[in-house]
C-alpha cells in the first residue's frame, strides 16, 4: 500500500521544527511603486465607483502586477506567500462599489499566489506555501462608531461570520494551503473570522489550518479591542492555529517585548511581521532592509520566533536581507501546553489549581 502525500500541515510542521521560516513582505508598497491611474485599476470592468487604490481588484485587473510581487518574494527567499485579498470581502469591497466580485477576487488571488508557488517548486523541489489573507474590515464588533451610544453596532456576529465565510470559501476553492486571519485589531472579530474558515474548511473536505496574526494599536501593548497579547492568545487559543503572532504595528525594535510576551504562552508556532520601522512625516518607511534583518536577528537571539517576514514599507530587499540573517539561525522551541485554565478580559486570568 503506497504512503499518502504529506499534507501543507505536516510539511510546513516538519520544516519549522527545523529552521527559521520566511514569509513575504508588503504589497501596498509593492504596488505603489507602479504608479497605476484609476484606468489601471478598473480595467475592462464596468464600475460606477472610483477604483484607484483597490489594490486587491489588480489580481482579475492587473494580474501580470501581483504575479510579478509574487514571484519577486519567492525569488527573495520566501518560504510563504500571501494573497493579495486583504480587503477582499463584501464590507471592504463595498467601498468601491465591488461587492459582487468578492469570490471572483479571492479565487483569482489564490490562483495566481498558488501558480507562483507552484512554479518555483517546479524548479528546486521545495515547497512553498500560500496563506489566504483574511483582513479586519474596516468594521468591529466590539466598539461603538457611534460616542454617543456606546451599544451600537453598525454589524452583529453572525452577518459579519456570513462575510468572512464567503471570502474563506473563496479562497480554499483557489488553492490556499492555510488562512490567515491577520492585522486584528479587534478580538471578537478575530473569533468571527476563525469560526468562519473552520466551517469553510470542514466544507471542503480539505485541512485547511489557521494562522493569527494580531497588530498592537500602542505603546502598551493592546489591540483596539484593549486586549494585552496575552489576553489575545487565551481568547483564540482554543482555535488551535498552526501559528500565532504579530504583524504591522511598529518596527521590529519595538515590537520584541511585546513579542516575547506572546512566545513564552504560544504552545504554536510563532510568526511575526514587523513594519520597516515607524513612518516618516511623508508617511513613508525608511528603515533599510539591512536594519531591518538586524532586529529580527535580535529576535532569534532570544528564541522568540519561527517564521518572520516584513508587513508596511517592506521590499523584496528587505524579505532577502531576512533571510539571508536568519538562514543558519535555530527556530525557537515550542512550548508544552499549560494545562491551567486561562480566562480573557483585557487581561488574562490565570486560575489557580
Amino acid at each position: 500500500m503506497s504512503t499518502p502525500p504529506m499534507t501543507s500541515r505536516e510539511i510546513f510542521t516538519a520544516r519549522a521544527r527545523q529552521q527559521v521560516m520566511v514569509f513575504d513582505g508588503g504589497y501596498g508598497t509593492a504596488i505603489q511603486a507602479y504608479k497605476l491611474s484609476e484606468a489601471d485599476y478598473r480595467g475592462d470592468l464596468k464600475l460606477s465607483h472610483d477604483q484607484k487604490g483597490n489594490n486587491d481588484l489588480l489580481s482579475i485587473t492587473r494580474p501580470d502586477i501581483i504575479r510579478a510581487i509574487h514571484t519577486a518574494y519567492v525569488d527573495a527567499g520566501a518560504d510563504m506567500i500571501e494573497t493579495n485579498t486583504f480587503s477582499s470581502t463584501k464590507i471592504s469591497m463595498a467601498d468601491y462599489g465591488c461587492e459582487h466580485l468578492v469570490k471572483q477576487l479571492n479565487v483569482a488571488a489564490a490562483r495566481l499566489a498558488r501558480e507562483c508557488c507552484d512554479a518555483a517548486e517546479a524548479k528546486d523541489g521545495r515547497r512553498r506555501f500560500v496563506a489566504g489573507s483574511v483582513g479586519p474590515t474596516n468594521k468591529t464588533l466590539s466598539l461603538s462608531p457611534d460616542v454617543n451610544d456606546p451599544g451600537f453596532r453598525e454589524i452583529d456576529f453572525d452577518y459579519l461570520k456570513d462575510v468572512y465565510r464567503e471570502q474563506c470559501d473563496a479562497l480554499i476553492e483557489g488553492g490556499v494551503d492555510f488562512l490567515l486571519i491577520e492585522t486584528i485589531f479587534d478580538t471578537l472579530n478575530a473569533k468571527c473570522a476563525a469560526m468562519a474558515a473552520q466551517e469553510a474548511a470542514a466544507a471542503s473536505g480539505r485541512d485547511v489550518p489557521l494562522m493569527i496574526s494580531m497588530t498592537i494599536t500602542d505603546m502598551a501593548g493592546r489591540n483596539l479591542s484593549g486586549h494585552t497579547v496575552e489576553a489575545f492568545w487565551a481568547a483564540i487559543r482554543h482555535t488551535k492555529p498552526l501559528t500565532v503572532g504579530l504583524n504591522c504595528s511598529f518596527g521590529a525594535d519595538l515590537l520584541r517585548p511585546h513579542l516575547a510576551a506572546l512566545a513564552k504562552q504560544a504552545d504554536t508556532f510563532v510568526l511575526a511581521y514587523p513594519n520597516a520601522g515607524l513612518p516618516n512625516d511623508l508617511a513613508e518607511y525608511d528603515e533599510l532592509p539591512e536594519t531591518t534583518a538586524q532586529l529580527i536577528g535580535h529576535w532569534l537571539d532570544d528564541g522568540l520566533v519561527n517564521m518572520v517576514g516584513g508587513c508596511c514599507g517592506t521590499t523584496p530587499a528587505h524579505i532577502a536581507a531576512i533571510a539571508k540573517a536568519v538562514a543558519d539561525r535555530a527556530p525557537r522551541e515550542v512550548p508544552a501546553a499549560s494545562s491551567a485554565t486561562v480566562l480573557a478580559g483585557l487581561e488574562p486570568f490565570v486560575m489557580a489549581a
